[in-house]
């Protein structure tokens, strides 16, 4: 896809790697939704830092766990733009919890992890289907991760939450298709202020291990997941239905 004059939502797009895909998506000529829940000087700057590169941005508080806040999101991109030609869903949340501490896994962790991760990208994706099939054809992206995939991660319930994600990535595709894409990027580890906070004192040295654990040396940066993400958006048009693991092979280490 040729991203310049189109129009993207970018869902947790305050901090981290959705405020990096933003910008990205800003410098190629596309006009961006910047999405937040809590972040909102942050994602304030980043529309900021948007415009300034010559498009149309604008922010929008929204909690994707809740259906009619998705909608808001997709009513306001195609008011402020006139189209809609991206979803990047990549908005999401976890609660810190050994996997051996299952009485520590209480209701409402469920309802969050699930309500934010999974419904909320199924929920936006909803939402945005007659935009993206509008003007002949778009791209969804989920923000997934490798929990789903190898079932290491924060919480149980995060793992559950990524590994469903990843399956709603390949049901979507069929049900989307043809004219829109949809595929997901797992990254590894990244390195960022969300696993600093959530890991705390321990953070360096997981950090160290997985790029031990890398065939490349290194963990990831939201600077390497929104490269895949903007590669998917500008690649083959035969690409969907696709869940993209990003850990530099850590996965296939030894």
């Amino acid at each position: 896809m040729e991203l310049e004059r189109r129009a993207a939502i970018v869902t947790g797009a305050g901090t981290g790697v959705g405020r990096s895909t933003a910008l990205a998506l800003a410098k190629r000529g596309c006009n961006v939704l910047v999405n937040y829940s809590r972040s909102e000087q942050a994602a304030e700057a980043v529309a900021a830092e948007a415009r300034a590169l010559g498009v149309r941005a604008e922010t929008l508080r929204a909690d994707v766990s809740v259906d009619a806040d998705c909608r808001q999101l997709v009513a306001t991109a195609q008011s402020a733009f006139g189209r809609l030609d991206v979803l990047v869903n990549n908005a999401g949340t976890t609660t810190f919890i050994a996997h051996d501490d299952l009485e520590a896994v209480t209701d409402a962790v469920w309802n969050s992890i699930l309500g934010v991760n999974l419904k909320g990208p199924f929920q936006c994706a909803r939402a945005a289907t007659a935009a993206l099939r509008a003007n002949g054809g778009g791209h969804v992206v989920m923000v997934s991760s490798v929990a789903g995939v190898y079932a290491t991660g924060s919480s149980i319930p995060y793992c559950a939450s990524k590994a469903a994600l990843n399956n709603l990535t390949v049901t979507l595709a069929r049900v989307l298709g043809p004219e829109v894409q949809v595929n997901a990027i797992c990254p590894g580890f990244i390195d960022g202020s969300w696993l600093q906070q959530g890991l705390g004192p321990a953070f360096d040295a997981i950090k160290k291990n997985q790029a031990q654990r890398s065939l490349l040396g290194r963990v990831c940066t939201p600077d390497d997941v929104r490269d895949a993400i903007i590669a998917l958006l500008e690649g083959s048009k035969q690409l969907t239905g696709e869940v993209i693991v990003l850990d530099g092979g850590a996965g296939r280490g030894i």
